[in-house]
């Protein structure tokens, strides 16, 4: 259970968030409130739950908070619309569409034991999962708008090259400063969530990784954490190849110093995520590096269908995995099985999905005992909220790659490109995992933002291919929000 300073510090990080939007340019303070939050704040499993609104947590209270300070510390107006029409209907779809999965799932789900009770709420052990109310089109359309507040206000005031350089150095300075406890934690075994908050996140044992421990300090699992390692390695490794030459001395040091880090995570993921996008971040030109993410962003995209299609080359995965070991591969092949039920599951419902509550998942019509095991964010989705959920939610994500390939200047160079990578290696990820975190939203509303900025200013001057950008608005105050 978590403890007293769990909460505390839950109520402490709007104050925080305040100090930051009035102490620092709006562009670092809303990156800051994000990630701060996102590393320092206690896992979800600490949370404020009230009545009537998504529960407060590690990631709902620093992006509601990201709005209150742009909007009423910042003075800024904000305009949640995206201006590229693509952008407008996903970000409909995805706020409307939990809407139609609640009118569509309102029976329960019963069980052969206890099958004539049938309470309000209870375990599947207990007789089965009740429809949904519609009270839980509030709460469900709640969290999404909640969720995507990183994106729209990234979208709007990190668009311009000096804020894609903030981001950058953000994350880097983030997973240095982050290195300090995943050291104590390869070394003592990941204890300091339990020290500080009382509790621990996850599966002890998959913390394990042969005569060695990997580290999770504040995060929801150590793949999370390895993830945002290699993020930051790859920051560091921009903002080495965009410096002076004689500038670029510590940022090397940084970079190298992650590159062990992520090495310690002990998770071959994200390690061979780095390792393919190794060679694009030290060689690529900007126009290369957001072609290949425009293509990982659409593979992804399609990737459900070439599931569903059977054209997906399952075995051919299934041996490359073997070369990591066997434990490694019987894993990877658990999870395989365990989405081809749940793809079976999802396709009884394939437009809206069947809802929360568990009721995406594969059950024993006996014993009400749970069969499946959700590990990647698409299959979650689709379960879910159906295609019309997954289309939405995973094309407003890969929309912004696409948009900055059509329309990105061939010659000048830009960090749109690394920025643009870092956002392709978190979609891939989410295949296997389940790492859809507000990070992953900055970066992607940053893009956008970028993308549409660049539309407008070759309106304006379509000869010129440079990235004369306006800046965003600075500090003046404004009532209006929304």
């Amino acid at each position: 259970m978590p403890n007293g300073f769990a909460y505390l510090m839950l109520a402490l990080w709007p104050l925080v968030v305040m100090v930051m939007f009035r102490k620092m340019p709006i562009e670092r303070a809303l990156i800051w409130s994000i990630l701060g939050g996102y590393l320092l704040l206690p896992p979800s499993q600490a949370n404020l739950n009230l009545p009537m609104i998504p529960a407060l947590d590690k990631v709902s209270i620093p992006n509601i908070m990201a709005l209150i300070g742009c909007a009423f510390i910042a003075g800024q107006r904000i305009e949640p619309v995206p201006h590229s029409w693509p952008a407008r209907l996903l970000l409909v779809m995805l706020i409307v569409a939990p809407v139609a999965t609640v009118l569509n799932n309102s029976e329960p789900i019963r069980f052969a034991v206890q099958e004539f009770q049938m309470l309000e709420f209870v375990s599947p052990q207990g007789g089965g999962i009740p429809g949904l109310r519609p009270y839980d089109t509030f709460a469900t359309v709640a969290s999404q708008v909640i969720f995507l507040l990183p994106f729209l206000l990234a979208r709007q005031f990190l668009a311009t090259p000096r804020a894609l350089r903030e981001l950058l150095v953000a994350l880097m300075i983030g997973g240095l400063v982050y290195s300090l406890p995943m050291l104590v934690e390869v070394r003592l075994s990941p204890q300091l969530n339990t020290w500080i908050y009382g509790f621990f996140q996850h599966s002890f044992a998959q913390m394990i990784r042969g005569d060695g421990f990997r580290p999770i300090v504040f995060l929801p699992h150590g793949l999370w954490l390895a993830l945002f390692t290699m993020m930051a390695m790859f920051a560091a490794m921009a903002l080495a190849r965009a410096t002076a030459p004689q500038e670029r001395t510590a940022l090397i040091v940084a970079t190298l110093w992650l590159a062990v880090m992520l090495v310690l995570c002990r998770s071959v993921g994200p390690m061979l995520i780095a390792a393919g996008l190794l060679p694009l971040m030290l060689l690529a030109p900007s126009r290369v590096q957001l072609g290949v993410a425009a293509l990982i962003g659409l593979v992804v995209l399609i990737y459900p269908l070439l599931r569903g299609s059977g054209m997906f080359p399952l075995e051919t995965v299934l041996q490359w995995s073997e070369m990591f070991g066997a434990e490694r591969a019987q894993s990877f092949r658990f999870r395989l099985e365990n989405e081809e039920m749940l793809l079976a599951r999802a396709a009884e419902k394939p437009l809206f999905g069947w809802g929360t509550w568990g009721r995406n998942h594969v059950y024993d019509p006996m014993t009400g005992d749970m069969l499946s095991i959700t590990d990647g964010h698409w299959i979650i989705v689709i379960g879910s909220f159906g295609w019309t959920g997954y289309l939405a939610q995973f094309g407003l994500l890969a929309l912004p790659l696409v948009m900055l390939f059509l329309r990105f200047p061939a010659r000048p160079a830009s960090l749109a490109g690394p920025v643009a990578l870092l956002l392709a290696a978190n979609l891939f990820d989410l295949l296997p995992n389940a790492t859809l975190v507000p990070l992953t939203w900055l970066l992607a509303g940053a893009l956008l933002g970028h993308a549409e900025a660049l539309r407008t200013q070759d309106r304006h001057n379509p000869i010129t291919g440079h990235e004369t950008m306006a800046q965003p608005a600075t500090r003046r105050r404004s009532r209006t929000i929304l």
